[in-house]
């Protein structure tokens, strides 16, 4: 199995794309330490990983909650092979223009999307670096690369994101560690079906996308496994667009 011996951290694991990430590690050999806020669905997707897994509550734009559930990972686990950050939300209502955008707003946004990101992947470098190399992964968004129906703050905090990740494949590439973004386009998941006015399972009509079909979370989840695993063992600092072609109609 491709990820025997190993373990990962996978923040907004109790759902959507963490949660088939978080899965599918599982399935290839991995143990997972899986990160969100929601107590109830935390528990029921521990329940579907195999013995060896474990849930950790936390906020993931709080640094002592970050650094305590890193911690209870390495002190469970013994090391850490790699993280992917996928917690995140997206604006609330209607999109409007930056002139109309309340800074509180904005910055709530950016507080879970990339200070979630930037603060899970300061505590767990060190462990992957001790541990001899590893992979980071973490869930950017189309909007990071083109104009967006999101919002400001989702935008925003998804280009940065992407940009972290470049730094990151820069700076830790002598230590043997990888980082990529993975940019997905439409996908089934509850936050975005959500604002779509949908369910999830029953996805909104995809217009515009060559592939014909809303993207899967384990569409996602697969190509983020990949970027983890040593099969993209030459794969660092890239963006990688997941959107059924849907970015390159004009």
């Amino acid at each position: 199995m491709r990820f025997s011996g190993k373990a990962f951290l996978v923040t907004g694991g109790a759902s959507g794309i963490g949660q088939a990430a978080a899965q599918r590690i599982a399935a290839d050999g991995g143990r997972v330490a899986i990160v969100d806020r929601n107590p109830d669905t935390l528990g029921d997707t521990l329940a579907e990983l195999p013995d060896g897994c474990m849930a950790l509550e936390a906020d993931v734009g709080d640094e002592a909650a970050v650094a305590w559930a890193v911690g209870s990972a390495i002190e469970t686990f013994g090391r850490l092979d790699g993280l992917v950050t996928s917690a995140g939300v997206a604006g609330g209502g209607d999109i409007v223009p930056v002139h109309e955008v309340p800074f509180d707003e904005f910055h709530r946004i950016l507080r879970v999307n990339l200070d979630g990101t930037f603060l899970f992947t300061k505590h767990v470098l060190p462990h992957v670096m001790a541990a001899g190399g590893g992979s980071v992964v973490a869930i950017s968004s189309s909007a990071a690369l083109h104009g967006s129906g999101m919002g400001s703050g989702y935008t925003a905090s998804k280009g940065a994101v992407s940009a972290l990740m470049r730094l990151v494949a820069v700076q830790y590439g002598p230590h043997g560690i990888r980082a990529n973004s993975v940019c997905p386009g439409g996908i089934d998941t509850p936050m975005t079906m959500g604002r779509f006015g949908s369910e999830p399972g029953v996805a909104a009509p995809a217009g515009g996308v060559p592939l014909g079909r809303w993207g899967s979370a384990s569409d996602i989840g697969d190509v983020v496994t990949f970027l983890l695993s040593d099969d993209s063992r030459y794969v660092s600092g890239q963006t990688i667009a997941i959107d059924g072609a849907r970015g390159v109609v004009t």
